[in-house]
C-alpha cells in the first residue's frame, strides 16, 4: 500500500495563522507531515509526500501528482491523508471553537474506513480533547467536496488538527505532547487502516 502524505498550504498563503503570528499552518502541518514520513518508512511501509515545497503547490498540481501515482499503482493500493488545522475565523482575533476532526468527501466511500480508523486513533491519543463528529451519514467524519479529497481517485482523508486560532489548541499544537500525539495518532490509524484491508 502506498500512503500519500500531503501538507496544507505554503509560506505564501495569505492569513493560516495564530492571530498573534506565531503559530504557522504551512509550517507546522509540513513538519508534522515530515515526522509521520520518516516514522512509517523506518516502519517499512511506502509512504511519501506529495509536496516537498514551501510555497503553496496549487491544488490541481497536488491532484494531479496523486493521481499520476494512482494510475501507475492502481487506486486500490495507493491511500492519502491530508493534513491540516482548522480555523474558525480569518486569523485576526482568538475564538472559541477547539477539536480535531477528520474529513471525507460526499457519500459512502472507501475512504469512510480509512477515517474511521483515524478517529479510533485520534479517540486514544488525544484525551481529554474535543473530537469533532458528524455522525449525519452514521459515521464520525464530516463530508465535504474539498479539492484534496473529490478530486483524488484513492481513498483520500483530510485531517484538521485543532484551531490555530484557538489559544489553548495553540498552546496544545506547540507542545511536545501535542506534536508526538498528533503523529502518533495518524501513524497507528494508518497503520490499522492498512492491516485491516491486507495490504
Amino acid at each position: 500500500m502506498k500512503i500519500l502524505i500531503d501538507n496544507g498550504h505554503g509560506e505564501n498563503t495569505p492569513g493560516k495563522r495564530s492571530p498573534d503570528g506565531l503559530f504557522r499552518e504551512y509550517k507546522y502541518v509540513r513538519e508534522i507531515a515530515e515526522e509521520i514520513e520518516r516514522e512509517l518508512l523506518a516502519r517499512g511501509y511506502d509512504a511519501e509526500r506529495i509536496v516537498r515545497e514551501t510555497v503553496d503547490v496549487p491544488l490541481s498540481e497536488r491532484s494531479r501528482r496523486i493521481n499520476e501515482i494512482c494510475g501507475r499503482l492502481g487506486t486500490a493500493n495507493v491511500i492519502l491523508v491530508s493534513i491540516h488545522c482548522n480555523a474558525a475565523g480569518n486569523g485576526e482575533e482568538w475564538k472559541t471553537a477547539r477539536g480535531w476532526a477528520a474529513y471525507t468527501s460526499k457519500g459512502n466511500t472507501k475512504a469512510d474506513k480509512l477515517a474511521d480508523f483515524l478517529y479510533e486513533a485520534a479517540e486514544n491519543n488525544f484525551p481529554g480533547k474535543s473530537i469533532r463528529k458528524d455522525f449525519q451519514d452514521g459515521d464520525p467524519d464530516w463530508e465535504e467536496n474539498f479539492h484534496m479529497l473529490a478530486k483524488t481517485k484513492c481513498p483520500a482523508v483530510l485531517t484538521e488538527n485543532f484551531f490555530m486560532d484557538n489559544q489553548k489548541d495553540v498552546s496544545y499544537l506547540l507542545s511536545l505532547e501535542g506534536r508526538t500525539s498528533i503523529v502518533r495518532a495518524h501513524i497507528e490509524g494508518i497503520i490499522n487502516y492498512i492491516k485491516s484491508v491486507g495490504k
